[in-house]
């Protein structure tokens, strides 16, 4: 059963690994969309986590001048670029949600570069523990990937409400986009923690300063197992 976490303040740590063998305790932050999860992952920013935002780099991997831009244009056609030459966000979602076929072939194209990217920016990032934002870690089979799986989660009338608030979308495109994401069911059965997102912005801050000493100490945890089978 996961941990739900209702939060007391803590107070920051830090760490500076002396084991040549450290590896960082990596947490696989996740939820549906409009749920919470980029309040939470700059909570976790500003008290000082590597937070690496897998939303941010499917915007950076697809840049102008990119070979995942260019692929995409080869596939889906030059009309999926804006006036300025990039990629037309709002118009490639209504697009590929519209269409499961088209969704797999933007993903086979998208998802491999973006992957990599995680990967090169985790080798760099620095900390006792990393929170990678991945909003598809659920559907993409890859939870496993990590040593813990943090859930923000919300009700689905609570998402749609948000998403359409904020993304200007009408009812069908967000039922569109709610239905091609993992059940909420299914995201809490794969979390090992929850944040139960229905409260206030310190609400959340508490929750994270929670977790926050939680995840430190994991990491000592680990790392200290790992320094004992050498």
């Amino acid at each position: 059963m996961p941990a739900t976490y209702t939060g007391s303040a803590m107070t920051q740590s830090s760490n500076s690994p002396s084991n040549p063998n450290f590896r960082p305790l990596l947490v696989g932050l996740t939820g549906g969309i409009a749920s919470g999860k980029s309040a939470v992952a700059e909570l976790f920013s500003q008290i000082g986590a590597p937070v690496l935002d897998t939303d941010q780099i499917a915007r950076d991997v697809v840049e102008p001048g990119t070979p995942t831009l260019a692929k995409l244009v080869a596939e889906f056609g030059s009309d999926i670029l804006d006036s300025s030459g990039r990629l037309d966000r709002a118009r490639m979602r209504t697009r590929v949600f519209a269409d499961p076929e088209q969704r797999k072939r933007l993903e086979a194209i998208t998802h491999p570069a973006i992957r990599e990217e995680l990967a090169s920016r985790a080798q760099r990032a620095e900390g006792p523990y990393q929170i990678h934002v991945i909003p598809l870690l659920v559907e993409s089979g890859r939870a496993d990937l990590y040593d813990r799986v943090l859930l923000v989660d919300t009700s689905e009338e609570e998402q749609l409400k948000r998403l359409m608030a904020r993304d200007s979308a009408n009812s069908e495109l967000a039922q569109q986009i709610l239905a091609a994401q993992a059940s909420r069911e299914d995201r809490l059965d794969a979390a090992d923690d929850v944040i139960v997102n229905t409260g206030t912005l310190q609400d959340l801050h508490q929750f994270v300063q929670t977790l926050h000493r939680n995840y430190t100490l994991l990491s000592e945890r680990i790392n200290a197992l790992d320094t004992d089978d050498l």
